[in-house]
């Protein structure tokens, strides 16, 4: 990469541009030229605009003095003090590496005491670089630029500034040292949970009593020999020849995470409620939480649990397709209330349950958006196999 700077004449008077240019070479030996940053423009008459300043450290003196940068083909301005003229033709830049986002990412670290959290759980040994830079050097990556362990290893780490933001060296991204740290962390993990817990209380004023619970998988194209989670299940990603892991999550509506759990590839859905609300309970207290759900999950057996606890649990689930049809006859007197400028709902009681009857119009128009799409996706391919076929 390099400085190029463009000038032109305005009004009678010079103007200078500056610009980062790269070459790159293509196929066949052509260089070509990309512009990566535009700089804008550098003249005597917008000194204000473009003056920089550069602390360099004086051995001499023992401290810091501010210098100003100039052009070394401009005449340096008469109120120009501790200035200093650069060549700008010689300018290059050489290994850029990515700062600001790092060091961002490790101020928040910060801000949660994650750095306090894990000294204490992860005390330095023998080893020449402490387990909490390796795993806050892990963390910031999946922050930044999601990949595996090798990925960081091999080559996110050098294009990045977390060495001199972790006051360290290259020995922090160890291969194996990367994914001895992971092993470190389980029997950790329900005590990082609560820490957390209390951080977004006490920074976001987070609210912990309503609830949002899914399920998702993932899939493995190996055999998998020595994962004995690993089963042949439901497959949401469509790949039954697959095995895979069930991973349950419990997420705030503002998306802080409280708990999560890796299950059997062939774990059901509706087995993982109940130790899930006596986690829930276990840690963070009884309280009246209103859990979110879809249908497939609770079965009626645990619903009828979370009713008769000794801290009534509320749940907002979709209501069985068998049950609408029960009921549907009284839902059709009732009045419609309106509660948006495009929903509206009837509310329905029954046996202590409360059915939520909801028309929105904004659903409506979406679905219907959606199967024009695919009616006109399926046109075009008739019409395309149409044309293929031969004249007879």
């Amino acid at each position: 990469m390099f400085l190029r700077s463009n000038s032109r004449i305005k009004d009678g008077k010079p103007h200078r541009y500056f610009s980062i240019v790269e070459n790159r070479r293509l196929p066949g030996d052509k260089l070509v030229q990309r512009t990566v940053l535009y700089l804008g423009e550098i003249n005597d008459q917008q000194r204000a605009a473009w003056r920089k300043t550069l602390q360099v450290f004086d051995e001499s003196e023992q401290e810091y003095r501010t210098l100003s940068l100039f052009p070394d083909d401009l005449e340096l301005p008469p109120d120009a003090l501790d200035s200093v003229q650069v060549k700008l033709s010689g300018l290059e830049l050489r290994r850029p590496r990515m700062f600001g986002a790092c060091w961002l990412a490790c101020e928040l670290w910060h801000q949660l005491g994650l750095d306090e959290f894990w000294q204490q759980r992860l005390p330095e040994g023998r080893e020449p670089v402490s387990w909490e830079k390796v795993l806050r050097l892990l963390v910031v990556n999946r922050l930044l630029d999601p990949g595996s362990e090798f990925h960081g290893h091999r080559q996110w780490f050098v294009d990045s500034a977390m060495d001199h933001l972790l006051e360290t060296d290259f020995t922090v991204a160890g291969k194996d040292r990367l994914y001895r740290c992971l092993d470190r962390l389980l029997k950790h993990k329900q005590d990082l949970f609560i820490w957390l817990r209390q951080k977004w209380a006490d920074l976001f004023q987070a609210d912990f009593e309503v609830l949002l619970y899914d399920l998702t998988s993932t899939y493995f194209e190996g055999e998998m020999e020595q994962n004995p989670k690993a089963r042949r299940g439901y497959s949401r990603d469509q790949r039954p020849d697959c095995l895979q892991l069930v991973i349950a999550l419990v997420v705030t509506p503002d998306g802080f995470p409280l708990a999560y759990e890796v299950l059997n590839g062939n774990t059901s859905d509706r087995t993982t409620l109940r130790g899930f609300l006596d986690k829930i309970e276990a840690s963070y207290g009884k309280a009246r939480r209103v859990w979110v759900m879809d249908r497939g999950i609770p079965s009626e057996a645990i619903l009828k649990e979370m009713r008769e606890r000794e801290a009534p649990t509320y749940y907002l689930v979709g209501t069985p397709k068998g049950r609408i049809n029960q009921h549907e006859k009284q839902w059709l007197g009732l009045p419609w209330q309106k509660v948006r400028d495009s929903v509206e709902v009837k509310l329905y009681q029954h046996q202590g349950e409360l059915y939520v009857l909801a028309n929105s119009a904004g659903r409506q128009a979406k679905e219907i958006a959606i199967r024009r799409k695919r009616l006109a996706r399926l046109l075009r391919k008739l019409r395309a196999m149409r044309k293929s076929l031969p004249k007879t």
